[in-house]
């Protein structure tokens, strides 16, 4: 048997690999991470399958489920929204699985920062405006962030910040960020992206904490901060200029 990680990404049912949606509709025990991951995917699980929801189930109940399919020689599908391989709580289940012997794969998902970009229709990685990429958090009554990770610390460098988990305290992180980036810097909050409830708001540094709060976004949502967000005039790309050798 084998436990698969997967992306089950940021909401839209149809947002999943073929090789998650191939796992998901064989696998005879599925895990899933309650509200965000869509319904619909659950639905194409084999019928009698074990569906588990880990909304309310501690690192020890999980463990319990996955080894449990182990001795039973039943695979898992492993269902963690947008991308697994960041802010999943997948490196600990898989320590605990190394520890115990049982094997395991990971499938990619669209991450929800992918699907907030498409939203906004914007790149993040715009010739001559930005071409790096932050994603981090904040910490509130989640893990502290390591001695270097606050946001005046990233945002010195004026690179386009993606910050999860964090719309709740946007008011008290506005004045975190406009040292370095100004008061006029675009900002998007996207909540419930690709889902038939997305919400999309943009501003700026000086109104966006307002904008939240009276859309009363609260959670599932990703804040985009950066220069890139209004990029209109800026040098075409290296990647297909008429003077590039080909």
């Amino acid at each position: 048997m084998t436990v698969h990680f997967i992306g089950a990404g940021p909401g839209a049912p149809d947002l999943v690999t073929v090789r998650a949606a191939r796992i998901i509709a064989g696998a005879p025990v599925c895990l899933y991470a309650g509200a965000l991951v869509p319904r619909e995917l659950l639905e194409t699980a084999p019928e009698g399958a074990r569906l588990v929801d880990t909304a309310d189930l501690d690192l020890d109940q999980i463990t319990a489920e996955l080894v449990a399919a182990h001795q039973a020689g039943l695979d898992v599908a492993r269902l963690h929204s947008g991308d697994p391989s960041i802010y999943s709580a997948m490196a600990e289940q898989m320590r605990r699985l190394d520890a115990l012997d049982v094997p395991y794969d990971v499938v990619p998902g669209v991450p929800a920062f992918a699907a907030a970009a498409a939203s906004l229709k914007r790149e993040l990685t715009v010739p001559g405006v930005g071409q790096t990429v932050i994603l981090t958090r904040t910490s509130a009554r989640s893990t502290p962030m390591p001695p270097g990770e606050d946001l005046a610390t990233l945002g010195a460098s004026r690179a386009t910040l993606v910050l999860h988990l964090a719309v709740q305290r946007i008011a008290e992180l506005v004045p975190e960020l406009v040292p370095n980036y100004g008061a006029n810097c675009p900002v998007a909050v996207v909540a419930r992206a690709s889902r038939d409830d997305e919400l999309v708001l943009r501003g700026t540094l000086a109104d966006i904490a307002e904008q939240v709060e009276a859309a009363g976004v609260r959670r599932t949502a990703v804040v985009i901060v950066g220069s890139v967000l209004a990029a209109g005039s800026f040098p075409d790309s290296h990647l297909y200029s008429t003077t590039r050798c080909r």
